[in-house]
């Protein structure tokens, strides 16, 4: 049973006891929540993974996308970007592997970790049909079938399943005539080329019900995948992108009476003044399911900057109401990240997710505390709390000035050393009240 199963007939799993450990939150409150499909456990029976809920009342979390293109197959770098990824913070990992051995790099990477994995299955089923068929457009539907059920057994816990895209908004697409990106999404692409060259619909469109039927064995969570995303901030909220998120968002309500959790992804590319409106969209439209934001990218002028420009829109996007985060790293639209790349994507989308939080969950106890820390030169729990604490570290070290106290900014003009103790009692009553 899933999930959304189990909390309607009133179990209280482990894993929303576990939840609501984790976020402090009354635990009739996340089980009712689970029941009504607005939060999600992503928790696959076959594998066991580090437990984390996504949706209302949640923290936002973080998703670190890594894997193998077909110029670069080093499953190594692809087991060390994932622990680099755990490391620092990322709440979930997706493998998007296009090359190499695509089933045993999946595995060592989740060997490796102890993350929920998600996946986008029709990279595999595409990657396969290039490989042993000539071409993706040779893709038979039993293949795709195949893979989803393959996956779930092996212990992926979410997926990002292309249902939106069918005949209708493909349609729209071509009568837009124009799109200054063009479409970016790899699955999306490949299934528009799949769809024209066989004249047939989407199979995962067609056949929603037995997509819903393959991951509610296994309590994988479904990601309504964003196929018609941006990738430009001039085709941001276009007509084929809000027409994917209608699609999308009946299927996340479809998919919860069949007890499937499912989750509803958007938008890529967008700007930062239309970031609200597509989160009040997509919550509106799919009765609040979980939103899982792309990005997003709020420029498209910051090529090696991207981690930057996404934790702009991020930050923003979490105070709005979004529930998870894909990161982007410093070599979006420049090449395949490199665990260092991971490291900076990662603590960018962290950073995003917090300040995100300090309005949209209250969430500033931390910022006080550390406020207090950097008053007082209390540098042990300045490091504590820092989100990075290993670059703080390194940072101070490298620029000592034999003081356990001030640092090199200021030196012997620091300001609070001159004010020590002037604000203490007035803080500490303030605390009180």
């Amino acid at each position: 049973m899933t999930q959304i199963e189990r909390a309607l007939r009133g179990e209280i799993t482990e894993e929303v006891k576990t939840v609501t450990a984790n976020e402090k939150l009354d635990v009739n409150i996340v089980a009712r929540r689970v029941a009504s499909g607005k939060i999600v456990i992503p928790c696959n029976s076959k594998r066991t993974v580090k437990t984390i809920g996504i949706g209302k009342g949640l923290k936002t979390k973080v998703n670190a996308s890594i894997g193998t293109s077909t110029d670069i197959i080093d499953t190594a770098m692809e087991i060390e970007k994932a622990r680099t990824a755990e490391k620092y913070g990322a709440d979930t990992i997706m493998d998007l592997s296009v090359g190499g051995n695509i089933t045993e790099i999946r595995k060592a990477v989740m060997d490796s970790v102890t993350l929920p994995l998600g996946t986008v299955p029709l990279y595999e089923a595409f990657a396969v049909a290039a490989e042993g068929y000539g071409s993706i457009t040779k893709m038979t539907e039993e293949l795709l079938w195949e893979i989803i059920e393959r996956q779930c057994e092996e212990g992926v816990s979410f997926m990002a399943v292309h249902c939106g895209i069918n005949r209708l908004t493909l349609e729209v697409l071509k009568k837009q005539h124009y799109r200054y990106g063009g479409l970016v999404s790899k699955g999306g692409a490949c299934m528009v080329a799949w769809m024209q060259y066989n004249d047939k619909e989407n199979p995962l469109y067609a056949k929603f019900d037995r997509v819903a039927e393959i991951l509610n064995r296994h309590d994988v969570v479904l990601s309504l995948g964003n196929g018609f995303r941006a990738g430009a901030i001039h085709d941001a909220t276009d007509r084929v992108a809000i027409q994917e998120l209608i699609i999308n968002c009946e299927f996340a309500e479809i998919g919860r009476t069949m007890g499937c959790q499912t989750m509803v992804e958007g938008p890529g590319h967008i700007p930062i003044n239309e970031i609200e409106a597509n989160i009040i969209l997509a919550k509106k439209m799919s009765a609040e399911a979980s939103f899982y934001m792309l990005g997003p990218i709020t420029t498209d002028i910051a090529p090696g900057y991207d981690h930057i420009t996404s934790a702009v829109g991020a930050a923003l996007s979490a105070s709005y109401g979004a529930d998870f985060l894909c990161y982007v790293t410093p070599a979006e639209h420049l090449g395949l990240p490199f665990a260092e790349d991971v490291r900076e994507g990662v603590i960018a989308a962290k950073i995003a997710a917090h300040i995100g939080d300090m309005v949209k969950l209250s969430d500033t106890d931390r910022d006080k505390t550390i406020s207090k820390a950097r008053r007082d030169m209390d540098w042990s729990t300045q490091f504590k709390l820092a989100i990075d604490p290993e670059r703080a570290v390194a940072i101070r070290d490298k620029r000592n000035n034999n003081s356990e106290r001030t640092c090199t900014m200021c030196g012997n003009f620091c300001a609070n050393g001159m004010l020590q103790g002037m604000f203490e009692k007035h803080t500490k009553t303030t605390d009180k009240e």
